[in-house]
């Protein structure tokens, strides 16, 4: 039996004796210049979290604040999301939202966020996702974890002087 994927650049991935089809994220569908704020000023993990979270409430995407951001800090208790190079991926799992919900933020100022690093963060993108749908979770966190390894992409958020700038150096 064949299974149409609808996509363009369709990958394999061969477990044992079934064959599963996956497409590439796509993040223009998940990050919208609606959910892009330029100039976050929290100075703590939780004030950025919270910041994250009220562009995700506005934008519809959450059904509970509350549990999203349980959700978000029972994760960082685990182990900090705060990567390298001034990047956090804060993110989490819950009932608040039907497929995953993104938006990204940049701070004016570095914040400590128990990066790998050691390093104060400045990009911050914020992910939660249902608690199971664990696919596209996980395929954005590895899409958005690799476009960050250039430092001129990093350099280009961070000076943006728009959303829309940043949407456009995130999908080239």
């Amino acid at each position: 039996m064949r299974i149409r994927v609808p996509c363009r650049d369709r990958r394999t991935l061969d477990i044992g004796r079934v064959l599963l089809y996956t497409c590439p994220m796509n993040l223009q569908s998940v990050l919208t210049e609606e959910i892009v704020s330029l100039h976050l000023k929290g100075t703590t993990k939780e004030e950025i979290i919270n910041e994250l979270l009220d562009i995700l409430e506005a934008a519809g995407k959450l059904t509970d604040r509350e549990a999203a951001f349980t959700a978000v800090m029972t994760r960082e208790r685990k182990m900090s999301t705060g990567m390298k190079h001034g990047i956090a991926i804060p993110h989490g799992k819950s009932s608040t939202v039907s497929d995953l919900a993104a938006c990204i933020g940049v701070s004016d100022n570095p914040v400590d966020f128990d990066s790998l690093d050691g390093e104060p963060c400045r990009i911050f993108i914020l992910t939660i996702s249902p608690v199971e749908k664990t696919g596209p979770h996980l395929q954005f966190l590895a899409e958005v974890s690799q476009l960050f390894k250039s430092e001129e992409k990093r350099r280009e958020i961070i000076e943006a002087a728009s959303a829309r700038t940043i949407i456009r150096v995130l999908s080239e």
